[in-house]
């Protein structure tokens, strides 16, 4: 029996794919999130990175491994944790805690509560992401946990499982501590998990306006502001760390994240991140190679009672094409053939390979049977066993 590779066929659209892909291609399932390569891009930004949010492609990239001081976007951390007590129901949006010393002497800026009081936890939630507040910050962080040190406990147990190896925690507020360190990739995977888990907490970050005490102020991020699509995330500033924008952006469907720091001023800040996405939205799009379920290729099958089986993909395939740097994007079907009967449904029988040339590695993905294939009798299996010695062929 020999094997076989060809180009992959997409049975519903009925014909073979051919595709131009950019030197940016990524299929986030295959090859995990914001696994790619990007182009070269001028920026003021120390460090940055572009991701598409559907496939992870990274699209900029610029020193985005490089551990930096995040300034108030560490504070996303400290909202990851206290979104996750809402989720798992040991808190709620009117549980209500009491606003210790500590927290009202919290300097920087400030949500502006009163020593002794007490606070909702859905009020405390707006003065981070609106305000920045850093007194909201401790006076979470000392509900949930009893004091900031336990919470940032909580902090960085949880950056393991989200994959922010770059990350380490040593406040809930991100006031300057050398040892208070992130990336600019850490910072888009913790942005890309907020939107996908916290749904129902993501709106918060749209909020222009929040007044507490008889203080009214808007939101930091200057997107909200400026940028059609612009939805959340968080800005931060100090000294070391410079101006950095984490934010978020949806455009004809499609969402992307930015992570920009290092900056000189608000002005630059939003001007470059504005820049930024505008390129990745104007010089990529996203397109769909399989549904998941489409019948990628049919192989014949050895002494069956069908003759061929199909080959099914169990997920979306969805690649992030450049619209300036293009070359040919293969998309083939490795699989045995003619594959010996019985056949299972759902067993994995080939592979989906897309191959982007130069030197990267071809990414493979798994091919299942989409039906069952029972044997033929045995007098069948003489019949087309003569047949194929006879005419090289199987027959029925």
């Amino acid at each position: 029996m020999f094997g076989f590779e060809r180009p992959a066929l997409r049975r519903h659209a009925g014909r073979v794919l051919s595709f131009i892909a950019a030197a940016t291609i990524s299929l986030a399932l295959l090859s995990g999130l914001f696994a790619s390569r990007a182009v070269a891009f001028e920026t003021a930004a120390k460090e940055m990175i572009l991701v598409d949010d559907t496939t992870g492609a990274v699209l900029l990239d610029k020193n985005s491994n490089r551990q930096m001081f995040p300034a108030s976007m560490s504070k996303l951390m400290t909202l990851f944790v206290v979104f996750e007590k809402l989720t798992e129901g040991s808190l709620s949006f009117d549980t209500q805690f009491r606003v210790s010393e500590k927290a009202w002497r919290m300097g920087g800026s400030k949500m502006f509560v009163e020593l002794n009081s007490r606070v909702s936890v859905g009020d405390l939630l707006r003065g981070v992401i609106v305000q920045s507040g850093n007194d909201a910050c401790i006076v979470l962080a000392e509900g949930i946990a009893g004091s900031e040190s336990q919470f940032v406990e909580l902090m960085n147990a949880r950056k393991g499982k989200l994959g922010l190896s770059g990350s380490h925690f040593m406040n809930v507020t991100g006031w300057p501590n050398p040892e208070h360190i992130t990336t600019a990739r850490d910072l888009a995977r913790l942005a890309h998990a907020i939107i996908h888990r916290f749904p129902q907490f993501y709106t918060l970050f749209e909020e222009k306006t929040f007044t507490y005490n008889g203080i009214k102020q808007g939101n930091r991020n200057p997107l909200l502001y400026t940028y059609s699509g612009a939805d959340g995330l968080k800005t931060g500033h100090t000294q070391a760390s410079g101006y950095g924008l984490t934010a978020s952006a949806i455009r004809g469907g499609r969402r992307l994240i930015v992570v920009a720091n290092g900056m000189s001023n608000v002005n630059e800040r939003a001007r470059e991140v504005e820049r930024i996405l505008d390129h990745g939205f104007n010089e990529y799009s996203n397109y769909t190679l399989f549904k998941s379920g489409d019948i990628v290729e049919q192989v014949e099958v050895w002494l069956g009672n069908e003759s061929h089986v199909p080959l099914i993909i169990n997920r979306d395939v969805t690649v992030t094409l450049s619209r300036t740097q293009r070359r040919d994007l293969k998309v083939m079907v490795k699989a045995p053939g003619p594959i010996p009967a019985p056949v299972t449904e759902g067993t994995e029988v080939g592979k989906l390979v897309v191959d982007t040339g130069g030197d990267k590695r071809p990414i493979e993905m798994p091919l299942v049977a989409g039906a069952e294939v029972g044997r033929l009798s045995a007098l069948g299996r003489i019949g087309a066993a003569f047949n194929h010695l006879l005419w090289g062929e199987q027959t029925r």
